[in-house]
């Protein structure tokens, strides 16, 4: 059985962005050898919970949305968007489930600053840099990140054919080309997670991980699932996430299988 991901809808009224971004996160997660469990932002909480309880494994999607600043003791800036209480909801319920109870999670953009504030972290809430942050879903190839040599998402890159992993000019660093889409970044990182890289240039943090060696926490800034069937990073990001979760339901069946999990 293919192991089951919960991913919310990533924003509660933006239609336009949904119906553009599910399918690549869909693709993402099947190809990669999942099976996408859809939870609607409408749900109630019970129900939110009967399909995570369901499920595997978490994804945390991008969101035009931003993180209400006030989850986070901050004053909102000018250019910050307003908040969609909906998906709050939803991302802490998925956090919650994946903490308690130890399941693999990905966070994508949104989805990393959204689990860094729930981990008492803060965000920068506008990027202004000559890096191109926010050079946009068409752009597969927008700036550098150095990935720590020491992390294990460098080690999950090493470890796949193909990536585009080379050393920093320096030789402190494994760097990469990402695709970028975002105007805010991690400031302060939340507890029990760690930067795994940065932005080559202007060293804004691109990527967390957890620091628990035994949970799959992984979070990056970039956008995987776009460019997936031509970037072996992002098949690797993905098939990571999948073989965590298989992992995650063996070590529920030796301690003896719920009932959510046969069917």
């Amino acid at each position: 059985m293919k192991p089951r991901i919960a991913i919310p809808v990533p924003h509660s009224s933006n239609r336009e962005y949904v119906e553009r971004a599910l399918p690549q996160y869909q693709h993402a997660i099947e190809a990669a050898g999942g099976k996408m469990v859809l939870v609607p932002l409408d749900k109630t909480q019970d129900e939110i919970a009967e399909l995570l309880k369901r499920s595997s494994g978490v994804v945390l999607p991008g969101s035009p949305a931003d993180v209400d600043p006030e989850k986070y003791g901050a004053r909102k800036h000018p250019k910050t968007q307003p908040p969609d209480a909906a998906r709050d909801a939803a991302d802490e319920l998925f956090l919650q489930d994946a903490y308690n109870m130890r399941k693999p999670l990905l966070g994508i953009c949104y989805g990393l600053q959204a689990l860094n504030v729930w981990r008492s972290g803060t965000l920068r809430q506008h990027l202004e840099t000559e890096v191109r942050h926010e050079a946009g879903r068409k752009t597969k190839r927008a700036h550098k990140v150095n990935v720590d040599p020491a992390s294990r998402l460098a080690r999950l890159f090493s470890e796949a054919p193909h990536t585009d992993l080379n050393l920093s000019p320096d030789c402190t660093a494994m760097q990469m080309t990402v695709n970028s889409s975002h105007h805010q970044a991690a400031k302060t990182v939340g507890d029990g997670l760690r930067v795994a890289a940065r932005s080559s240039d202007d060293r804004v943090i691109e990527a967390l991980e957890g620091t628990d060696a035994e949970h799959f926490v992984m979070a990056v800034q970039w956008h995987p699932e776009r460019n997936y069937d031509d970037d072996a990073a992002s098949q690797a990001l993905f098939e990571a996430l999948i073989a965590a979760a298989r992992q995650w339901e063996q070590s529920e069946r030796a301690q003896g299988e719920p009932e959510s999990l046969k069917s």
